[in-house]
This record gives C-alpha cells, structure tokens and sequence, in this order.
C-alpha cells in the first residue's frame, strides 16, 4: 500500500525521538510509523539545528513548538476577500441587506462567501478599528436592522375616536392565520415628518408583496382611493386588516367596492399585524424617522417597492416576494 505524506502529530514526533536514541533510521521509523519515509526525512530537516546548543539532536518538545510558530507565521488563505467586502457593503446599502440575505444570495448565485456571523463580526471590528484599510466600513453598522418596541405588549384603551361598524380581529376568519392562499391584506401609515406626510403600505400576509403609496397626508378620502385603485389591480382580495387609526374610517366604502370583509386590530397591540410591522422597519432602512416624504420622489418610492418585492426572504427559503405570489396566483 502507498504511504501517503501526511502531517505529524505531537505522540509521533515523541516516538521519532525514542526510535533515533535505540538507533533506527528514517527509513526504519517511517515503516514503524506507517508514514512515508519523506514525511521522517523533512521532520529531521526542518527540527533539528546544526549549530549551537542542542545540534544535530531531535527533541519532539522542540519540534513541536517550532512547527506551531510556523504555522502561526504562514501566510493564511483569505476568504473574506476585498472583493466579498465591497459586494456585502453595496448589497447592505443599495439593496438593504442584511448580513444573512448577504450570505444567502452567494450561496445561490453560487459564490463562495462567508458566513453572516463573520459579516456581523467584520462590520463591528470596522466600527471600533481606526485602520485606514477599514474606514469606508466603518458606518456599515448603522444599516443593520434594529427593531424597538415603543411601547409595551397588552391592551390599552384607545384614546383616539371610535371608528363605527369596525370588526375586531379576533372575528377574522382563521384561515387568515394559516397564510396559505393570497389576498389578506395588512394595511397601515408610515408617518413623516411632523406627521404632515406619509406612506400607505399594504403587505399580503401570504408573500410578503408590498405595496408602498405616497400621501400628502392622513386625509380618509385620499387614502380610500389609494387603497381601491391599488387593489383592484391585484388578483381578487379576501380581508384587509387595520389599526384603528381614523385615516381607515371609511373601511365599508373599500369593503363595498372590493367585495371583502374588513377587520381593526386590538387598540396598541403591535402583535396584531405583525407582518406589516416587520415590513415597515424594512422600509425605515431606506426612509428614516422623521422623513419628510413631501420631499421624496414618487418614483423613489416606487424604487423601494420594487426592492422590497425583489429582496430574498429567509421564510420563503430566500425566494423573493414576488416569486411567492406567482407560485400562488400563477
């Protein structure tokens, strides 16, 4: 059988030093070792001096410690290359991506990158490093996602004015939990500044496809039409689910014109709709608080939807929003 060359460990390199002191060779100790006879040859080369104390003698304590500072030395493979690192930076801030779409979408482009906890430990060495090599990283931190809860989880009392004929969502159909077909709608506001401007997003519970619309406003009138255009150019709706927000207080007029049956959150239970909540601290990343949308271009709005239908999703196993809903209404 071929000996194969192979590296030597700490028991091994104790062996060679008793076998050269009851006289044996190389060729000898590398049969008793089963290893090849190149493997004894380059040990001896490498580990025992010529000169000074201790010379032409093998000591295995010796040998060892010096092959561990040369593997210290040794000029590593690296992996998180430059390359790696500008794409993670672009896709983090063009895209909005987190560390772990990041990695996901090497893996399906086929691309051998890192995992998302060293991205995660990358950026945050960079933010606390001062090496020049590592400045134009060094802010990457603050496109990382980082969700805050206002307020605490429960029922409070609703201070703001009874919206009338509002369905609680604890009568709305539990099919709507299963998230099985498309059509339930989460609806909510996405506030500006001064709250003299926002966006109406609508998320479908089942894909994730997100609508994103600019007001002007929290007018009931403008946000109704907003609503009814957009979603009748969406295959057939099922619910739509509000807060209890008095911008939502003509829901009979869009459960009227969309055929649907329409329902309002607990009063301050986040919980409730969920799924858009996720969604608009996605949209944050691109549209900070205290946005003034009065200032935003619609087509840049329009630019984040699309992003944001085209953004891989961990749930779906990284397909996209927008491949959900063809492979639901296809």
């Amino acid at each position: 059988m071929t000996k194969k060359y192979s590296q030597l460990t700490r028991e091994q390199r104790y062996k060679i030093e008793a076998y050269l002191e009851a006289g044996k060779n190389q060729a000898q100790i590398a049969d008793l070792l089963n290893v090849h006879k190149s493997t004894i040859s380059r040990e001896l080369r490498r580990n025992v001096p010529k000169r000074g104390t201790g010379a032409k003698q093998y000591v295995a304590s010796k040998a060892q410690l010096k092959t561990a500072q040369r593997h210290l030395q040794k000029n590593k493979k690296v992996v998180f290359t430059d390359c790696l690192k500008q794409q993670m930076k672009d896709w983090m801030i063009e895209k909005r991506y987190s560390p772990e779409l990041v990695s996901a979408q090497w893996k399906k482009e086929n691309i051998k990158g890192v995992s998302h906890e060293s991205m995660y430990k990358f950026i945050w060495h960079c933010k606390h490093s001062n090496k020049r090599k590592n400045n134009e990283f060094k802010h990457l931190h603050k496109y990382l996602k980082h969700g805050k809860r206002r307020r605490k989880r429960g029922n409070y009392k609703d201070t703001r004015g009874l919206i009338p004929d509002r369905i609680s969502i604890e009568k709305r159909p539990k099919i709507v939990e299963k998230r099985g077909r498309f059509g339930d709608i989460e609806v909510d506001l996405i506030m500006g500044k001064n709250h003299k401007s926002a966006l109406l997003v609508m998320v479908d519970r089942t894909s994730l496809l997100t609508t994103i619309d600019k007001l002007e406003g929290k007018n009931a009138d403008a946000i109704t039409k907003k609503i009814i255009r957009r979603m009748k150019k969406m295959p057939p709706i099922k619910t739509m689910t509000f807060d209890n927000d008095q911008a939502f207080c003509q829901h009979k007029k869009i459960s009227k014109e969309l055929s649907i049956k329409t329902y309002f959150t607990r009063p301050y239970t986040s919980q409730d709709k969920g799924t858009i909540e996720n969604r608009n601290g996605v949209i944050r990343q691109f549209f900070p608080k205290k946005t003034d949308f009065n200032c935003i271009d619609s087509k840049e709005v329009k630019r984040v939807e699309k992003l944001l239908n085209n953004r891989p999703v961990r749930k779906f196993d990284y397909l996209t929003p927008n491949e959900v809903f063809l492979q639901l209404t296809g």
